[in-house]
């Protein structure tokens, strides 16, 4: 299996076989790697409803007949522009036929905001949990830090860790650093960052500040092999 970052919070899961997108927001994602044209998921999970998160996922969704997973009211708002979709809240896990999800909680706002400048409230903010082949990745989505992140470590046993290091909108690097601790993850990589002026941050300063061996800087494109 493998996991690759793609900028923003746009991470991608390929295994022998399927292809997993987390929050393709490719374009008009300044830090991605990605063109729409050239990927094929078959499964898109998104952690909420901003339009940075949400990204392409109906044009993607539908070039392979995609599922579609995230919370109820995102899959309810999706599933109308005629894509498949699997509806989740927080605290809830499924398993499906390439692994396992599970919502967990994640202290943001969620609201997609149309092309009529419309604004449409799109249920709780969350983060999610992928365990496929034994391997257990934890997506935080865009969040603040918060107390609970200590059970993930005293429950689940995390490999990787995707954290927001924006500041602004969500967890800065100091948060960050103790999120990592928290989680217990072996593996923790900044996401959300230096897409926009408001979050611009230096990854490998942050890389550097963990516990040795436990930070990676990832750069758009670059993959990690579980």
């Amino acid at each position: 299996m493998k996991v690759s970052y793609h900028g923003h919070s746009v991470v991608k899961v390929q295994t022998d076989s399927h292809s997993i997108l987390i929050d393709p927001f490719i374009n008009g994602n300044s830090q991605t790697d990605l063109n729409v044209e050239d990927e094929q998921p078959d499964v898109i999970l998104i952690t909420h409803g901003h339009n940075d998160h949400v990204g392409d996922t109906v044009a993607l969704a539908k070039k392979k007949d995609a599922l579609i997973i995230a919370n109820f009211e995102i899959a309810s708002f999706l599933a109308k522009y005629g894509v498949r979709t699997h509806g989740m809240s927080i605290g809830g896990a499924y398993s499906f036929d390439f692994g396992r999800v599970k919502l967990t909680q994640a202290f943001h706002s969620s609201s997609y905001t149309t092309e009529n400048e419309e604004i449409i409230y799109l249920g709780m903010p969350a983060g999610i949990v992928l365990t496929i082949e034994g391997k257990t990745i934890y997506h935080a989505g865009d969040t603040g830090l918060f107390s609970d992140m200590k059970l993930l470590g005293e429950f689940e046993s995390i490999d990787v860790a995707f954290l927001p290091i924006g500041d602004n909108f969500t967890m800065g690097p100091e948060d960050a650093k103790i999120a990592a601790k928290w989680t217990g993850a072996k593996r923790v990589i900044p996401m959300h960052y230096n897409t926009f002026p408001e979050i611009e941050q230096n990854p490998q300063q942050f890389v550097e500040s963990l516990e040795e061996g436990v930070g990676w800087y990832m750069k758009p494109g670059e993959t990690l092999t579980l």
